[in-house]
C-alpha cells in the first residue's frame, strides 16, 4: 500500500468525502479535519464528525468507512455533499456521484483516491482540555465532536 500527499493540505484545502454504511443504506459527508499517519504500527486515518451529522449514525453503526479524494473537477459536487443533509435528500444524485460498492462500504466512481477503513478507535472530544478560543468558535451552540481512527486497509 502506497499514498502519497501533502497531508497538511489534503483535508483542510482540497477536502474529502467521508463515506460509512452500505450501497443501500449509506451516508457521505463532506470534511475538511483529518489526518494521517500511524499508530500501533499500523496506518491510520483519522476523522472528526459532530453527533449531530447524519453521518454520525452510520459511523457508529459500521465496523468500515471511507475518506476519498477528488479532483478539482468534483469541488461543486463536494460543496453539495457538505450542505445538504443525507436525511432529507439524495445527496448522491444531487451532486451526480456514482456509488461504488467495496463490500465493508462505499465510495463513489469519481474518486482519485479511496481509503478503506477499518474503525479501531472512537472518543468524543473534551472541550474541558480545549483551548478557550477552541471552544468559543466551534462548541458553543453543538456537542463536540467525535474523532473516529480507522486502520487503512486497501487503498483503491
Amino acid at each position: 500500500m502506497k499514498f502519497e500527499a501533502d497531508v497538511f493540505s489534503k483535508f483542510d484545502k482540497d477536502w474529502a468525502l467521508l463515506s460509512a454504511g452500505t450501497k443501500d443504506d449509506h451516508n457521505s459527508m463532506t470534511i475538511a479535519w483529518g489526518g494521517m499517519g500511524t499508530l500501533w504500527s499500523k496506518p491510520v486515518v483519522t476523522v472528526f464528525v459532530k453527533p449531530c451529522r447524519y453521518t454520525y449514525t452510520f459511523l457508529n453503526r459500521n465496523e468500515y468507512f471511507t475518506v476519498s479524494f477528488y479532483g478539482n473537477a468534483y469541488r461543486k459536487a463536494l460543496g453539495v455533499m457538505g450542505s445538504k443533509s443525507g436525511r432529507d435528500t439524495d445527496k448522491d444524485a444531487a451532486a451526480s456521484l456514482t456509488v461504488n460498492d467495496l463490500g465493508e462500504a462505499i465510495t463513489y466512481d469519481q474518486a482519485e483516491t479511496t481509503l478503506l477503513c477499518r474503525k479501531i478507535y472512537w472518543q468524543d472530544l473534551d472541550p474541558g482540555t480545549m483551548p478557550p478560543d477552541v471552544v468559543e468558535q466551534f462548541y458553543t451552540t453543538e456537542e463536540p465532536h467525535r474523532m473516529y481512527i480507522g486502520e487503512v486497509v486497501k487503498i483503491l
